[in-house]
């Protein structure tokens, strides 16, 4: 009985956490984070924290059929206190598994002439990025997530 007892806790606990979105073959909707790193997904593009760099990604990210993903976007290596320098081209690879994303971004820092590359880092939905001095940017980008399908009266107070 203790056994029995001691398996469902278990399974219990590996079940708790944030659920993902129906899949439909993109990284999910919504707000991914670690400590140092924070990951926001829209309609319209992908936004990535690791430290105080950020990068963008425009659109929807697909995912290959193990949950892997390589695409373009662009990276901001100089980014807190105050933005300074270009946009850097750079690529975003990775993979979902479970409700956790792990990615690494390549930036091509045309400034200094070098390859710069921040992460792996593995982020995961629905937690909140802890980010230390360096901020999230908040962006009011609509997304299609069931929070923000609410009537504004039924969502939860912030």
């Amino acid at each position: 009985m203790k056994i029995t007892k001691s398996l469902c806790i278990v399974i219990v606990a590996c079940s708790a956490g944030h659920r993902l979105p129906p899949f439909d073959g993109d990284i999910p909707l919504g707000s991914w984070g670690a400590t140092g790193a924070g990951m926001t997904v829209t309609e319209t593009g992908l936004h990535l924290h690791i430290g105080c760099t950020n990068g963008d990604v425009v659109g929807r990210v697909p995912l290959g059929a193990q949950g892997e993903f390589d695409v373009s976007g662009s990276y901001v290596l100089r980014a807190y206190p105050v933005a300074v320098g270009p946009s850097l081209p750079a690529r975003f690879t990775g993979r979902l598994q479970g409700n956790a994303v792990t990615i690494t971004a390549t930036v091509d820092d045309t400034v200094l002439h070098q390859t710069v590359i921040r992460g792996p880092v593995t982020v995961h939905y629905g937690e909140e990025a802890r980010l230390g001095p360096c901020p999230i940017c908040v962006r009011p980008m609509g997304t299609n997530t069931a929070a923000s399908q609410q009537p504004a009266a039924s969502r939860p107070a912030r």
